[in-house]
């Protein structure tokens, strides 16, 4: 069958097995190569054995010897595979045990080299250690010799660097005495770089120091007189010495003055592209020349922050009217802080938190630029702003001043403790102790006119002054046209009360006249006193008041007390201290004056007034209608003692002797009070006792019969 024989020929690439002469087949010639290749398949190879068995010529023999099958030709063939494949048995087994023995060859060798390079690891590692600890300090005269070669070294290195600049020094001060130049530091200003500039910062201040020394005639002499340098008197003879044919100093100077101007220069090129390297090497140059103060003076005054406010700077202060007017008015809340006052906090809140980054990164002495920076902040652009702010607010009255200073006092005191928090340059963490110390400086700068002395509470006794007073206008009026003139002991000892009252609405009145009192702050306090203008008030004759204007009022004297209140709790805020206790003595002695004085003692006085005529009157029903006058008059110093002694006296404790005086006036006063309420009672009842005894006086004695 060729067509069979062809396929499995071409399968598995049997060797030939016959020739073509003979007519038995050969023996079947294969190697290792056979079974090694990957398409070898056992089947096919026994296939083409048996194929091979088989003569050509009985391949192509009639049909009728298919039936007959000859088994040697199969035997014999198979019979040399077999021994073939014994032969390549014996000679795979033999390759493998040289290979083997070559194997356990080379393993010996690797465990020798292995073991030999262990060896000289651990010598080298041995040698590691010893030298290790001839420098860590185990031995201590290996230390000591290792020292002190270290430092002979380091010292050696610092000669040859001064010995470097030393005659790199001599030569620039030749060029610069013989030939007028300074072409040597020029060349290594021009080569940009902040070492080079560094170092020609350094070499120009020297070089300035030898002209001092050796060129005196460039620099000026006092009186004619022998300059006298480092303790050297040149004498006058110095001038038959050689001297430098050029003035060394204004050519250093010069050079001085050009080096510092093109660091300014480049520094601010850097700061507009944002350069901050480029910045910390010019600015750690110039520190050199003048400690900072040029580029210092740069970067703060052509900040674009304080720009932008020296134009605003001429910007009236506006606001809302109707904030103004309940800015004035005792009895509204304060609206808080002017707007424009607090978007300029605001905004510097902004601006130095954002420029105090860039400050950190552009300057190597930064803490001395914030500090310049903060200082040009507060005494130019709040400074400015606060004093329009408090002016504006002077004009309007004065507790609109008072008030717009705590409130402006309120929103920079937060504005500091969030700088103070934020850190600035030492951002995250805490502003440094000396920022710290200069924006308590800066803060405490800002309002001590505002403090000094005395001005305060001063400006606290005047608002409460002109309140009370006009409050009371038409109670001293009412009262004042009742007195007359005294005709009895009593009355004539009574007529130093008329006389206070008197002096309360002369006083009153000459302020309302004064042209120092602002046009808002005189109607307002026409609107608290009741009157519709100030030619009312002079004109007391014509001022219409009635009963209810002399009577004791519960409302106007929570009025009063809430007033004082907020005047101790403003000045707490703004002026505590160690003169506290001293304030609250003031605001102690106003609120006596008025409220126990002029209001209390007054109204008790005309209810004591009455209750005496009605003692003498014995013909007609006695009137009773002041008695109505005591309830308030009771309610009226409970409320004034409370208030005295929860909030005024527990504030005076840091001043044993002031609050000692305190207390002794307010039992005075309270004293005097009661005694007048006790009068009165006194009174009452024996006009009742009298009209009584009157009325049983007429009685006959049958009316009492049962």
């Amino acid at each position: 069958m060729p067509g069979t024989t062809s396929t499995s020929s071409s399968t598995s690439q049997p060797p030939t097995l016959y020739s073509g002469r003979s007519v038995f087949g050969q023996a079947p010639t294969f190697d290792l190569e056979t079974f090694s290749n990957r398409e070898f398949v056992v089947k096919d190879f026994v296939e083409s054995l048996s194929d091979s068995a088989v003569p050509p010529n009985r391949k192509s023999g009639p049909a009728n010897q298919a039936n007959a099958f000859d088994p040697k030709p199969f035997i014999r063939t198979f019979e040399n595979a077999l021994n073939r494949m014994v032969d390549i048995s014996s000679d795979l087994e033999h390759r493998e045990n040289e290979l083997s023995a070559a194997v356990r060859r080379a393993e010996a060798q690797h465990g020798r080299a292995m073991q030999s390079t262990k060896t000289e690891l651990d010598e080298a590692m041995a040698k590691f250690e010893r030298l290790d600890s001839s420098l860590s300090g185990n031995d201590q005269n290996s230390v000591s010799r290792t020292v002190k070669i270290g430092q002979r070294l380091e010292e050696l290195d610092r000669q040859r660097i001064r010995a470097q600049d030393t005659r790199f020094l001599i030569q620039c001060w030749l060029e610069v005495s013989e030939r007028g130049e300074l072409f040597m530091l020029e060349d290594i200003r021009r080569q940009g770089g902040g070492e080079g500039k560094v170092r020609c910062a350094n070499i120009a201040r020297q070089l300035m120091k030898i002209s001092q020394r050796l060129d005196q005639q460039s620099w000026p002499q006092v009186d004619g007189a022998p300059v006298h340098v480092n303790g050297v008197n040149e004498g006058p003879n110095a001038s038959k010495k050689k001297r430098p044919r050029h003035n060394t100093r204004e050519l250093i100077e010069k050079f001085s003055e050009t080096l510092e101007k093109d660091l300014l220069k480049s520094f601010d090129e850097f700061y507009r592209r944002e350069n901050f390297d480029g910045m910390h090497d010019c600015a750690k140059v110039l520190y050199d020349f003048n400690s900072g103060a040029s580029v210092i003076g740069a970067f703060v005054n052509q900040h674009q922050f304080f720009i932008d406010r020296s134009q605003l700077i001429t910007e009236e202060v506006g606001g809302d009217p109707e904030s103004w007017e309940r800015l004035a008015d005792p009895d509204a809340q304060a609206p808080g802080v002017e707007p424009s006052l607090q978007a300029l906090i605001e905004e510097v809140k902004i601006v130095v938190q954002e420029e105090s980054a860039i400050i950190k990164r552009a300057f190597p002495y930064a803490e001395q630029v914030m500090t310049k920076f903060l200082q040009r902040v507060f005494q130019q652009s709040i400074q400015q702003r606060l004093e329009m702010v408090l002016e504006k607010a002077n004009t309007i009255s004065s507790l609109a001043f008072l008030r717009s200073l705590q409130a402006a006092r309120s929103a920079i005191s937060t504005l500091i403790d969030d700088l103070k928090m934020h850190g600035l340059i030492e951002s995250p963490e805490p502003a440094s102790p000396q920022i710290t110390m200069v924006l308590d400086q800066q803060f405490d700068d800002l309002f001590v006119p505002y403090f000094a002395g005395s001005t305060y509470i001063e400006r606290e006794k005047r608002n409460l002054e002109e309140l009370y007073s006009s409050l009371l206008f038409k109670f001293t009026i009412f009262h004042s046209r009742r007195r007359k003139a005294p005709t009895t002991l009593m009355k004539s000892l009574a007529k130093s009360g008329s006389e206070m009252l008197a002096s309360a609405r002369d006083v009153y009145v000459e302020r309302l006249d004064s042209s120092d009192l602002a046009p808002a702050q005189k109607k307002m306090l026409l609107r608290i006193a009741g009157l519709k203008d100030a030619e009312n008030a002079k004109a007391q004759t014509e001022i219409e008041v009635s009963t209810e204007d002399g009577v004791l009022s519960t409302t106007n004297t929570k009025r009063m007390l809430k007033w004082l209140a907020e005047a101790v709790g403003r000045g707490l805020e703004l002026n505590g201290g160690n003169e506290t206790a001293r304030d609250v003595s003031a605001l102690l002695q106003i609120l006596i004056s008025n409220m126990a004085e002029i209001y209390l003692e007054t109204a008790l006085d005309a209810a004591s007034d009455l209750a005496a005529l009605q003692e003498t009157a014995t013909k007609s029903e006695p009137d009773l209608s002041y008695v109505p006058t005591l309830k308030p008059a009771i309610t009226i110093m409970h409320l004034l003692s409370t208030f005295i002694h929860t909030i005024l006296l527990p504030l005076a404790n840091s001043n044993i002797s002031i609050r000692k005086d305190m207390t002794r006036s307010t039992t005075q006063t309270l004293e005097n009070l009661e005694n007048k309420v006790n009068n009165n009672l006194q009174h009452t009842i024996d006009v009742i006792l009298n009209w009584t005894s009157r009325l049983l006086a007429n009685q006959k004695k049958t009316d009492f019969r049962p």
